[in-house]
């Protein structure tokens, strides 16, 4: 039995050509199948502690799709900046052998990127934003601001706001200049010039927060309305991007998976959504399903771009 290994170069190459359309079609099934509460099986993920990370133990089955799990380590200490290892293990459906290992650091962004892109598609109520504004600094800010500004050609100017002015952000912004030229840049440092973050909040039409802030970010009262905030970094109780106050105003919240979001994210938001205002809020914190989909789409499309490893499992005891 052979099987492939896909690496983090591979994967790079081969998602460079997908278009953002085929992702945010992906992405609608995968929210379909799950909300149609069949054809798909997602038990909650797994955590275990080590020594420098907390290992995440994802395994999800999408009939039609396939069956995979994806393992994803996040750092104990803020300041490590090396980004969260992940791979994804693909079994084939016939043999229940391994039918590829992936390098999934880019796609656990890409894919939640287009799950937020999706939800900006069906709640944004601006037609033709031009503004975004992200917080935080890492590969999920980066797939979000790409896979927006490749979808909106109508925004003009991005502003990401980091909690410190360092390499990584400064890295950002240069590889995002060069694949969108015709977009203005610029970075704020969070904290600095509350002046400053209080106006590009109000004047921002798509917001995304990416971090694993314990505060919020912004106050609930700078959001404009017909604003549209995608949540993705709160992965625990304890974090809250934005405030309490800030879902109340809220005209709609949809959320990935209610369960994992409750489990998971907003424990610490106990109050009713009073869901009249005009801010939508999408808050995800990733379903299994998104990996199967996006892991079983890349292995599809691997052809020679990959390593055969031949004569893996003999089958001979």
């Amino acid at each position: 039995m052979s099987f492939l290994i896909i690496t983090a170069a591979d994967v790079s190459r081969i998602v460079s050509s997908v278009h953002h359309s085929r992702l945010e079609n992906l992405m609608a099934f995968v929210f379909h199948t799950l909300s149609s509460g069949s054809g798909f099986d997602a038990p909650l993920r797994e955590a275990i502690t080590m020594a420098q990370h907390k290992a995440l133990f994802m395994p999800a089955r999408v009939q039609g799709l396939g069956t995979s799990i994806k393992v994803v380590s996040i750092p104990h200490h803020p300041a490590d900046q090396r980004g969260l290892p992940a791979s994804s293990l693909v079994l084939d459906e016939n043999t229940g052998g391994i039918r590829a290992i992936v390098n999934a650091r880019q796609l656990t962004a890409l894919r939640t990127a287009a799950g937020s892109l999706l939800a900006t598609r069906l709640l944004l109520s601006v037609g033709n934003p031009s503004t975004f504004l992200a917080f935080g600094a890492g590969k999920q800010v980066e797939a979000h601001v790409d896979l927006h500004l490749r979808a909106y050609s109508t925004i003009e100017t991005c502003t990401i706001v980091n909690k410190s002015d360092n390499q990584r952000l400064r890295d950002l912004i240069i590889r995002l200049k060069s694949a969108h030229p015709t977009v203005t840049f610029q970075s704020l440092i969070l904290k600095d010039d509350l002046a400053r973050l209080e106006q590009v909040t109000r004047a921002a039409n798509i917001i995304c927060t990416a971090t694993s802030s314990k505060e919020p970010l912004f106050e609930a009262n700078w959001v404009s309305p017909g604003t549209h905030l995608n949540l993705i970094g709160s992965y625990t109780p304890e974090m809250a991007e934005v405030s309490s106050e800030l879902l109340h105003q809220a005209g709609k919240v949809v959320v990935d998976s209610k369960e994992a979001c409750a489990s998971e994210a907003w424990g610490a938001h106990k109050g009713q959504v009073r869901r009249a205002g005009k801010i939508t809020i999408f808050k995800s914190v990733g379903v299994g399903l998104q990996d199967v989909a996006i892991t079983n789409m890349v292995v599809n499309l691997a052809g020679e771009i990959s390593t055969r490893i031949d004569s893996y499992d003999d089958n001979q005891f």
